[in-house]
């Protein structure tokens, strides 16, 4: 694990949240976010680079370590707390992806790895910082999850993996609900970010928005506004909640058998 302290990480009174993932798409919208709102940031990622970037951009500090290893991670909290005080927030953004495979062609490394890294990555985290919270009575925890978690996808490992972090949320919310940590996730819909405009054809439909109730993707800070939420005092009685950022995708899913979602009344005018 390496780090970078930022020059700047503002008022030493301000709220600190650490973002897992958030050197690069929606975990950079919520570093960004987040600074504009206040908030004092560490950058978490393994990209060094975009970490390093994103951290001198939001004023902050850039760390990086691999989530899936617990020592790591437990280090890279000892770091933080001894260099910036006490995390009031933590949010994980980090993810891996998979491509479409039929199952039994999943290769088993992929199934691994993001299992390490959405299952167990995620509850290293929370684990860690969340028990750090506990002991002090406070704080707040945001996992960015998934729309597939909610429903059946072709996606075999990486649905499943966001839907046992729902499930880890919710469960964790009650284990601390009487420390003073609320805990909580967001689930997006169809982002569009860098990745996924480099996917080879044929991951997903033709037309994706046909498929959205509203009609069209979401972008990054529209999640980071959910997540900057969660976070904050102003969802102060809100816990073991999932928000489902999705433009309508999850409600527009049976519409298929009824000939699609309807068209604008003025269009149809």
């Amino acid at each position: 694990m390496a780090h970078v302290k930022g020059t700047n990480m503002g008022n030493s009174e301000s709220r600190l949240v650490v973002i897992f993932g958030g050197a690069n798409g929606i975990g950079a919208a919520c570093s960004r976010l987040m600074s504009e709102r206040g908030w004092r940031v560490a950058v978490v990622d393994i990209d060094e680079k975009a970490t390093q970037e994103t951290a001198s951009e939001v004023g902050g500090a850039a760390y990086n370590a691999d989530i899936s290893d617990l020592g790591a991670v437990e280090r890279l909290a000892a770091d933080i707390e001894r260099e910036h005080g006490p995390v009031s927030s933590l949010v994980v953004s980090s993810g891996a992806f998979q491509e479409r495979y039929a199952p039994d062609e999943l290769p088993s490394d992929i199934w691994r790895k993001i299992l390490a890294v959405n299952v167990e990555g995620t509850f290293n985290a929370n684990r860690v910082f969340g028990t750090l919270m506990a002991k002090r009575g406070r704080g707040s925890i945001v996992n960015v999850v998934s729309h597939s978690g909610h429903v059946a996808t072709p996606l075999f490992a990486y649905g499943p993996s966001k839907a046992a972090a729902l499930n880890l949320t919710r469960s964790l919310a009650v284990q601390w609900a009487r420390s003073g940590v609320r805990v909580n996730s967001v689930s997006p819909g169809h982002v569009m970010v860098a990745r996924k405009l480099k996917r080879p054809p044929g991951r997903f439909a033709a037309d994706v928005n046909s498929h959205i109730a509203l009609g069209r993707h979401i972008e990054p800070n529209e999640i980071a506004e959910g997540v900057e939420f969660l976070a904050s005092d102003k969802a102060s009685a809100i816990t073991g909640t999932d928000l489902v950022i999705d433009a309508g995708l999850i409600a527009a899913g049976s519409w298929e058998l009824f000939g699609g979602v309807p068209p604008s009344i003025s269009d149809s005018q």
